[in-house]
C-alpha cells in the first residue's frame, strides 16, 4: 500500500495513507487526498483561491481513474463548486460519460448535491489578477474586459510563465493492489475561458492500470495532451520496460514536439508492485511518498530530464 503525490499534496497525504490504513479503497484514498489540496487557499494552482482566467473567472479541471475497471471521470471549465475532484468522481460513479465540461459540469455538481462555492477568489489573489492586467490596462479596461472581443492578443500579454504551471497528483494502492490516480488544478493562470490543460483528459495528465502501474502529469499541460504522456508511460509499463526506463522515455518523447510553445513538464508513477517514481525537465523539483507504516510523508527530488524550451 502507498501513496504517492506532487509535493503539493502534503496537505493531504496523511488523510490519503490514513484511508489505506483503514482498509479503504484506493479511489477513496485519492479522493480524500486531493480534496484537502482543494481547500487550501495557499495553493494558488488548485481548488479555492486558485489563479484565475482572463476574465477574473476561476475555472477548475479534475480527472480520476480507477485502475481496477479503468472507469474514469473527468470534469472540465468547473465554475461554483470547490471539489472537482469530487465531481470528477461522481462523473465516473453516476453517468455513462466521462468528462463533463463548463456549464454542464456545473449544472451536474449541482444535482448530485454538491455545495456551491460563488467567491472562488480571495481579495487579495483578487488584486494579484488586476496587477498583472494594470501595466498594460487601466482599471476601466479591467472592468470592461468580458466586453472585449480581442481576448487572445490580452492572454498572450497576461501569461505568466512562473504562474502558469500548477496541478496536484495523487497516485493510490491499496491493500487488494487496486490502484487509482487523481488530478486537480485550476490550470493556467489568465487562460483564455474555457481551456483545458491536460488534467481532465485521460491518457494524457492521469492514466491507471493495476496490470501495469499509473502516471500523472503537472507543468504545461498542452504538452502532456500533444504526447499522451501519461498514457504512454503505463504502455511502456505493458512494453516490459522497468518503471524508470518507461519514466525517461516517456519524458524523452516530449522532446520531439515541434511547434512555438514548450515548458516544463513533471509527472509521477508507480508500477504495479508499488515502485515509485518522480521526474521533471526542471532542476529543484520533488515529489512526496508514504505508507500506511509511515508516520509522516518524504520527500523526494525528481529525477531530471531536460526538455529544451521555447516560447513564442
Amino acid at each position: 500500500m502507498i501513496v504517492v503525490a506532487s509535493s503539493n499534496g502534503r496537505i493531504g497525504i496523511e488523510a490519503a495513507a490514513q484511508i489505506l490504513r483503514q482498509g479503504g479503497t484506493a479511489v477513496d484514498a485519492v479522493e480524500a487526498g486531493i480534496r484537502l489540496v482543494e481547500a487550501n487557499p495557499e495553493d494558488h494552482t488548485v481548488g479555492y483561491n486558485g489563479y484565475p482566467n482572463i476574465l477574473g473567472e476561476v475555472e477548475l479541471d479534475a480527472s480520476i481513474m480507477n485502475g481496477r475497471t479503468l472507469e474514469s471521470g473527468a470534469v472540465g471549465a468547473l465554475k461554483g463548486y470547490l471539489h472537482a475532484i469530487t465531481v470528477a468522481r461522481q462523473v465516473m460513479d453516476k453517468l455513462p460519460h466521462v468528462l463533463l465540461v463548463g456549464d454542464g459540469a456545473s449544472r451536474f455538481a449541482a444535482e448530485m448535491g454538491n455545495p456551491p462555492q460563488p467567491e472562488m477568489l480571495l481579495p487579495e489573489t483578487r488584486t494579484t489578477w488586476a496587477d498583472r492586467l494594470r501595466p498594460d490596462m487601466n482599471d476601466a479596461d479591467i472592468a470592461q474586459i468580458a466586453s472585449r472581443t480581442d481576448l487572445a492578443h490580452w492572454v498572450e500579454l497576461a501569461t505568466d510563465p512562473e504562474r502558469a504551471k500548477g496541478t496536484v497528483n495523487f497516485i493510490a494502492q491499496d491493500r487488494d493492489g487496486n490502484i487509482c490516480t487523481g488530478v486537480s488544478t485550476s490550470g493556467w493562470a489568465w487562460k483564455y475561458p474555457g481551456r483545458l490543460g491536460d488534467s481532465p483528459i485521460i491518457g494524457a495528465g492521469n492514466y491507471a492500470d493495476n496490470r501495469y502501474g499509473a502516471a500523472a502529469c503537472t507543468g504545461m499541460g498542452e504538452m502532456a495532451i500533444r504526447a499522451s504522456t501519461a498514457h504512454s508511460l503505463v504502455f511502456y509499463l505493458k512494453m516490459g520496460l522497468s518503471l524508470a526506463e518507461a519514466s525517461e522515455r516517456a519524458m524523452t518523447d516530449l522532446c520531439d514536439l515541434g511547434g512555438r510553445f514548450i515548458s516544463v513538464m513533471n509527472l509521477i508513477a508507480i508500477d504495479k508492485d508499488g515502485n515509485h517514481a518522480g521526474y521533471s525537465s526542471d532542476n529543484g523539483r520533488t515529489y512526496i511518498y508514504q505508507t500506511p507504516d509511515m508516520a509522516e510523508c518524504e520527500e523526494l527530488p525528481r529525477i531530471v530530464v531536460p526538455i529544451p524550451p521555447r516560447w513564442g
